[in-house]
């Protein structure tokens, strides 16, 4: 069984990787919250339904993501599971902007 060494732990939390980490992490949450106001506009969803979709999205790529960090996602992000689902507020703003123009788009004439 391999143990982990100071230097390895070190590297885990070396700054630029932190950075790296955090900007993936950040248009990955703004493309689920683009694409999931997307489906919710050509769905044709409204109100509190919409928004399900929204809360609901942002729970499966938060779960997605604690998966591919093995269950331990305070090693590779600063903030943990709390920060892999806060959707953010221009997260939630995307996905209002792309919910009311697929929404116009699609049923435009209903």
């Amino acid at each position: 069984m391999a143990s982990t060494t100071p230097d390895q732990a070190a590297q885990l939390l070396f700054p630029p990787n932190v950075q790296y980490n955090a900007t993936r992490l950040s248009t990955i949450k703004f493309l689920s919250a683009c694409y999931a106001g997307a489906a919710a506009g050509i769905l044709g969803l409204e109100n509190f339904i919409g928004f399900g979709l929204f809360i609901g999205s942002t729970l499966f790529m938060g779960g997605c993501l604690w998966l591919k960090c093995k269950g331990k996602p305070a090693k590779y992000v600063h903030g943990g599971v709390v920060e892999m689902i806060n959707p953010g507020q221009e997260n939630l703003f995307s996905f209002l902007l792309a919910w009311t123009l697929f929404y116009a788009i699609v049923h435009v004439y209903d």
